[in-house]
């Protein structure tokens, strides 16, 4: 059975600003799925095909020559030679949507994207399944701590049941069939990402060597990234270390924020942080068995801020929104929020707990915001497992996770 994806309203709406549409995101999050159901009478081509593959590859004019418009094109990343021919096709008239592609993030995707179709191409980043979607709640506006959007959101909570479950089990479609094997599922995820995404990418040498590399990075998910500590871990160097987090990175499975720069901010520090995308994943990397032990497991806080983090990235691209505004702090004196939503010239301050009691400890750090001139401090939040909305102080609320 077809889940309905809350970007679908966005892709419909791409589809009649530019000529060609390119939808992003990790393997098996549901792209090639979704476009089919939206469009089923487009003419569909999959470069999973080797044989479609390497005449797009080597002949692209053969490749388009009896091709009926519009056309899905999947796996676009087996063929980014097709970009020049796209655009020569597109720029013969003033058609829109006539090209949907799919793939998988990656350099060659991306780079041939930008250069070869800019201004004639919408990059839409899909996401797994979130909790919108998984508890059916028809709400479409990106996350932010603000009066208005917390009024309309609390016009249709749906409470989130077995939380834990939710986390542990992840996002992936397919793991929706509840006789689906995690285990199985997350290490054939795995063994094919490291086959066909990175080999194809870059050339590992060795092979247990990046994948202890993954398991490294799943374990400081939510924490500072720090390539010196990464690459000492595994045994690589610190050059190596950043492009593997590039490569994981441009695949989708992971999301690296920076902190909130401003030019008066002496103290702040620079050091991102990464995010894994898929909870299901990182706990299947960082062997968390079940939901049980990992809610009382030494990751449970982390995780649950992975997960809240990656639900409310997943309610801006869902919505077509960037994603470019979403930060975190923390300066030298080891004073630290969770997330800064910047919106125009205000700051929303938003914390993560994995608790269901509220306390104003939580928000000790959000004073620190007030020395940015020319900003103004919003109304901020903590996420946590309260049961209900409630007030920390007049300008700071504890919203259950139903509000995101």
């Amino acid at each position: 059975m077809y889940l309905h994806r809350a970007i679908e309203t966005t892709i419909l709406k791409a589809e009649h600003q530019t000529k060609a549409i390119l939808i992003t995101g990790a393997r098996q999050v549901g792209k090639s799925t979704t476009i089919r159901k939206l469009y089923p009478g487009y003419t569909y081509i999959t470069l999973d095909d080797e044989n479609y593959a390497a005449l797009a590859r080597n002949d692209s004019t053969l490749f388009f020559r009896d091709i009926k418009y519009p056309v899905i094109i999947d796996e676009a990343q087996y063929a980014p030679e097709l970009f020049r021919a796209i655009k020569r096709i597109a720029d013969a008239d003033n058609a829109k949507g006539k090209f949907f592609l799919t793939g998988s993030q990656s350099y060659e995707l991306m780079s041939s994207a930008s250069e070869s179709l800019a201004g004639r191409v919408s990059i839409i980043e899909m996401g797994g399944l979130s909790l919108r979607e998984l508890f059916h709640v028809d709400f479409d506006m990106p996350f932010i701590s603000d009066d208005s959007y917390i009024r309309k959101r609390s016009e249709c909570i749906v409470p989130y049941s077995d939380i834990w479950s939710v986390i542990h089990r992840g996002s992936m479609p397919e793991l929706l069939d509840p006789d689906r094997d995690w285990e199985w599922f997350y290490r054939d995820y795995v063994r094919t990402y490291l086959e066909r995404d990175i080999r194809r990418i870059i050339n590992i040498k060795d092979e247990i060597k990046f994948r202890n590399f993954l398991t490294c990075l799943a374990a400081r998910s939510g924490e500072l990234l720090v390539y010196q500590e990464l690459g000492n871990e595994v045994g690589i160097d610190i050059k190596t270390a950043q492009s593997w987090v590039s490569v994981i990175a441009a695949s989708g499975l992971v999301r690296i924020i920076h902190t909130y720069q401003n030019n008066i901010i002496k103290r702040a520090i620079k050091t991102p942080k990464l995010f894994f995308m898929d909870t299901g994943l990182l706990c299947y990397l960082t062997g968390w068995s079940n939901p049980d032990v990992l809610k009382n497991g030494a990751m449970s806080g982390s995780i649950f801020e992975t997960f809240v983090v990656s639900e409310i990235l997943k309610s801006y691209s869902n919505s077509g929104s960037g994603t470019d505004s979403i930060y975190y702090y923390r300066d030298k004196d080891k004073k630290e929020i969770d997330l800064l939503i910047e919106n125009g010239n205000t700051i929303h301050p938003v914390e993560i707990k994995k608790s269901g009691s509220v306390s104003k400890d939580w928000i000790k750090n959000f004073s620190v915001l007030e020395k940015i001139p020319g900003k103004q401090v919003g109304r901020g939040a903590v996420i946590c497992l309260a049961e209900n909305r409630l007030p920390i102080n007049d300008s700071v609320d504890a919203l259950p996770i139903e509000y995101i």
